[in-house]
C-alpha cells in the first residue's frame, strides 16, 4: 500500500466528514471530488498508479492499492471513517470484495455502484446500505423526460418524486386553492418560478400563470396523471 499525497495535504478547515472512496474511475472521481468541494476530507484507494495520480492535490489522500485485499482495508484504519463510497466499475469480483472489506471493517454508511441487478442484490445481501445503478436510474429519468412534459425528474426509494414542470391548463389564471391541485390529483405543488423572478414557496393564495416554472411533489404514479393533463 502506496500513500502517494499526505494525508492532511489539501485538508479544510471546516471538513465535515472523513469518507473513504474505493476506486477513481468516473463515478468514484466525481464522487470523490464534489465531496472535496462540499468540505469533507476524502481519502481514495486506486490500484492504478497512473489514474491515482491524476487526482494529486485534489483530494486530501491518495492510496495506491487494491481495496479488494482485506489488508489494505486493515492499514487504511478504514473504521475511522464514517462513510464509504465503492465506485468500482471494471469488475464485479473486486466491486464485492471491497465492498465485504468495508463491511467487515463496520463503516456504517456505504455507498457502492452497481452494474446490474445481481450485482445489486449481492451487495445488498453482504450489507451495503446504499446501492447505486448509475445507468438504470438515469435511463428511468431520461424516460420521464421524453415528450417535454416534465422539465426534471428526481425519485426517491419509496415511490415518491420531485418534478420540474409547466402547469397543466387547469391551473392556468387561478390560485392554488381555486384549481385544487392537490384535491384532485393528491400532489403538492411546493413553490413556483415565474421569468425574472426569484423562487417563491407555494401557498394556497399564490396565482399560476403559463409562464410559471412548477416545482411538484407525490407519489410517482399521481405526478404522472397530473403530468398526462394538457
Amino acid at each position: 500500500m502506496e500513500p502517494l499525497v499526505q494525508e492532511d495535504a489539501v485538508a479544510g478547515k471546516n471538513s465535515d466528514l472523513d469518507v473513504l472512496v474505493i476506486g477513481l474511475g468516473r463515478f468514484g472521481g466525481a464522487a470523490a471530488l464534489e465531496l472535496r468541494r462540499l468540505g469533507h476530507r476524502v481519502t481514495a484507494i486506486e490500484k492504478d498508479g497512473m489514474l491515482a495520480e491524476r487526482f494529486l492535490g485534489r483530494i486530501n489522500s491518495i492510496i495506491h492499492a487494491d481495496a479488494s485485499d482485506a489488508s489494505v482495508i486493515r492499514d487504511a484504519k478504514a473504521s475511522r471513517y464514517k462513510v464509504a463510497v465503492v465506485g468500482v466499475g471494471s469488475s464485479l469480483e473486486a466491486s464485492v470484495l471491497a465492498s465485504a472489506n468495508l463491511v467487515d471493517a463496520g463503516i456504517p454508511d456505504i455507498w457502492a455502484k452497481a452494474m446490474s441487478p445481481e450485482h445489486a442484490r449481492i451487495l445488498d445481501r453482504i450489507g451495503v446500505q446504499h446501492i447505486v445503478r448509475p445507468e438504470a436510474d438515469t435511463g428511468r429519468r431520461v424516460a420521464h423526460l421524453v415528450g417535454g412534459k416534465l422539465q426534471d425528474y428526481i425519485e426517491f426509494d419509496d415511490g415518491f418524486a420531485i418534478v420540474k414542470m409547466r402547469p397543466p391548463t387547469e391551473a392556468v389564471g387561478f390560485t392554488l386553492e381555486q384549481s385544487a391541485i392537490r384535491s384532485k390529483y393528491g400532489v403538492t405543488i411546493v413553490g413556483v418560478k415565474s421569468p425574472g423572478e426569484d423562487f417563491t414557496y407555494a401557498v394556497p393564495s399564490t396565482k399560476v400563470s403559463a409562464h410559471d416554472t412548477l416545482i411538484v411533489s407525490g407519489p410517482t404514479e399521481l405526478l404522472e396523471r397530473l403530468a398526462a393533463r394538457p
